[in-house]
């Protein structure tokens, strides 16, 4: 795999973790969080039995106490009125957890568990395209492998854009374990909260960081909005999934969160297909795991390769304007 080298109307929002959730609610480029609620982090801390309690203090009722549900990765959303959770990617179109789990512009969730050590397109449009990497362990098991999300390459315009979690043993939150780079240079920001990064090439591409290690939010004017953390599968989730964590591999990989904005209505993809006019889910999705099945029509030959099956980068002829929206 090569390394860094070098809407359907107005926005449209995708939120993908393409392995989990963000860990600042308030950061995500997603629609606010509803009142009167709260979110719960089990994965910070490695385990589930977490209980908060939140309180409304106008409406006269008692406490809500509540505990995140162990199927939500790595955060869960209380609601207080009502005293239920949920996992954000039940509440947030276009979210993807776990093994990764997506949910469609059309609300419903599905699983695509591709191939560990390949790359498949997530989303190709004629002026944007971005390919995932994936990672995995093969449980004997199983006909399939357990898959995370490692990285992101992105093609607009002449550019590309790297954001990858850096393989890790022991996992450590205090240190950084994020790679970023553009064009192939290496995105050098610090690691003060709201440190701030501006391409000389293209004024209008911006990394902001979210959180002194492993998260940041990167933005191309007109074009994309993405936060993006590094996170590991804990112990606990190892053991409850027999994932098959050992001490040289933390399996690290990107919870991620996306914005885009004038996707055309060609747009295509694991994820992209589902904010066409047309698309029409045929997956059974009454099931407790729907798979979107096909993984031949959307594996690239690189991080960075625009030629998967379902490839619509560079159609309209006009990469030019990706450009022009930047400035």
């Amino acid at each position: 795999m090569a390394r860094p080298e070098s809407c359907l109307g107005a926005a449209a929002i995708v939120l993908v973790m393409l392995c989990a959730v963000m860990s600042s609610a308030a950061a995500q480029p997603r629609r606010p969080l509803p009142p009167n609620s709260q979110v719960i982090h089990p994965g910070r801390f490695g385990k589930r039995a977490q209980v908060v309690t939140c309180d409304n203090k106008k409406d006269k009722k008692k406490p809500c106490i509540a505990t995140c549900d162990k199927r939500c990765p790595n955060e869960c959303l209380v609601l207080c009125s009502s005293c239920k959770t949920y996992c954000l990617c039940d509440f947030y179109p276009g979210m993807s957890c776990g093994d990764p789990r997506f949910t469609g512009a059309d609300g419903n969730n599905f699983y695509f568990h591709g191939k560990k050590d390949q790359d498949f397109c997530v989303v190709s449009d004629a002026d944007l395209h971005i390919n995932a990497h994936f990672i995995g362990k093969r449980n004997p098991s199983m006909s399939r492998d357990f898959t995370w999300i490692q990285a992101l390459g992105i093609r607009f315009a002449d550019h590309r854009l790297y954001l990858g979690a850096q393989k890790t043993s022991k996992w450590n939150n205090d240190i950084d374990r994020l790679e970023l780079a553009f064009n192939g240079a290496t995105i050098d920001i610090s690691t003060d909260i709201g440190a701030h990064w501006q391409s000389t090439a293209m004024p209008g591409l911006t990394v902001t960081r979210t959180s002194m290690t492993n998260g940041v939010r990167v933005e191309l004017k007109g074009v994309f909005d993405i936060m993006t953390k590094v996170v590991p599968i804990t112990e606990e989730d190892s053991r409850a999934h027999n994932y098959g964590v050992t001490e040289d591999d933390s399996l690290a990989h990107l919870d991620i969160g996306f914005k885009f904005y004038d996707l055309t209505d060609d747009v295509h993809g694991v994820l992209g297909q589902t904010y066409r006019s047309d698309y029409v889910n045929k997956l059974n999705v009454s099931s407790s795991m729907p798979v979107m099945g096909g993984v031949a029509r959307y594996v690239s030959s690189d991080i960075f390769a625009t030629d998967c099956k379902v490839s619509r980068f560079g159609h309209n002829g006009a990469i030019s304007m990706v450009t022009t929206k930047a400035n």
